[in-house]
Parts: structure tokens; C-alpha cells; sequence
């Protein structure tokens, strides 16, 4: 299940009130799908939680960065889902600082005792979609579970894509499908 070693730690089971806030860009946002067809809006569909959609479309990590103490103040999330980087990789800008922004957002919701799952983005290249590294290797370094697959998955198949850079409501289905799933695997969920 987890390409990178070691293997993350457990997630804790979350209580049957806890929030999970989805925090992101325009994948998180729903960019290219109505907003009940967001990853967010299916995820709580398919757990039964309240799932907050914290995108913002077009935000730079370090964007993200100032912006997400606030809204876990505000929230105070069982769970964060992170899901960003991927407007650093469109511009090409340096990979060490967007893994470092998205290392300081693990720790921001660890120092308030939430758990984060990370979903890779891919880069953008001439041949076909690939995971960044970073994410792989930011997972293993934290030991966070990690959603590697569904995005460059998603965005290799015109069906499941809206644009050349973000999903249609059927890909944004088949991401929250797949983020249930590794809550399940993870620990966090039990099945319904």
C-alpha cells in the first residue's frame, strides 16, 4: 500500500463528531466540478463526518502556510487532509521550499494534536504525470500516511478530468474514494 519505508504510523480512530478539514488549492476547492461534486463534499458523503473545503484555488504553499493556523483555531479538525503544492509545481519554483511549507503545515496541526494525511500532487512534464518526489519523501520522513496514486491516476485519463489540470466530478469521486479508503486502511475510519 505505502510505496516509502518506513511505514507510517497508525492514525487514531477518529470520534463520531470529529471534523476533518480537506486543505488545499483548486483540487481541494473542486475547480472543474460543481461544489457537492468536490473531493470534500464526497468524502463526507462516504465517511459520515463533517468535511470542511478549505481550497483555495490558485494558492502557493507558502500562501497555505499563513493561511492554515486560523482555520485550525477555528475548526479544530480531527484530521487534516493536505493537498497542496501542486500551483509551486506549475510555476516551477523551488521544490526544497514547498516541501519545507508542507512540512511546517504537518507540524502546525501536530503542535495542536491533528493528524494529517498527505495526497501527493503530480509534476506537470512532457511525457506522462508523475508523482513529485517530494511527497514521497516528505511522508516517509513524518511517517504520515500518504494518498500517492488517485491524482496522476486522474489526470492521465481525459474521462476523469475537467482540464489539463484538475479532475471532472467522476475523477474528484474516484480521489475521494481513494482518500476513504486509506482512512479506513489507516486506522481512522471504521467501515460502515
Amino acid at each position: 500500500m505505502y510505496a516509502c519505508s518506513p511505514r507510517p504510523e497508525p492514525l487514531s480512530l477518529l470520534p463520531s463528531d470529529a471534523v476533518i478539514l480537506a486543505f488545499g488549492d483548486s483540487l481541494t476547492a473542486g475547480t472543474g466540478a460543481e461544489p457537492p461534486q468536490s473531493y470534500p463534499a464526497q468524502l463526507e458523503r462516504l465517511t459520515g463526518h463533517r468535511v470542511i473545503n478549505a481550497g483555495r484555488p490558485g494558492e502557493l504553499s507558502s500562501a497555505g502556510l499563513e493561511r492554515l493556523p486560523a482555520l485550525l483555531d477555528l475548526h479544530e479538525p480531527g484530521l487534516l487532509i493536505l493537498t497542496h503544492g501542486g500551483n509551486d509545481l506549475l510555476r516551477r519554483m523551488n521544490s526544497g521550499q514547498t516541501r519545507n511549507n508542507l512540512s511546517e503545515m504537518v507540524a502546525l496541526a501536530r503542535a495542536r494534536g491533528i493528524e494529517v494525511v498527505l495526497v501527493a500532487v503530480p509534476s506537470p512534464t512532457l511525457l506522462r504525470l508523475r508523482n513529485e518526489p517530494l511527497y514521497g519523501e516528505l511522508a516517509s520522513a513524518l511517517r504520515i500516511p500518504i494518498e500517492e496514486r488517485s491524482l496522476a491516476h486522474i489526470l492521465s485519463r481525459d474521462n476523469l478530468k475537467a482540464d489539463p489540470i484538475h479532475p471532472n466530478a467522476e475523477g474528484y469521486r474516484y480521489l475521494a474514494e481513494s482518500i476513504h479508503q486509506l482512512l479506513l486502511d489507516s486506522g481512522a475510519l471504521l467501515a460502515r
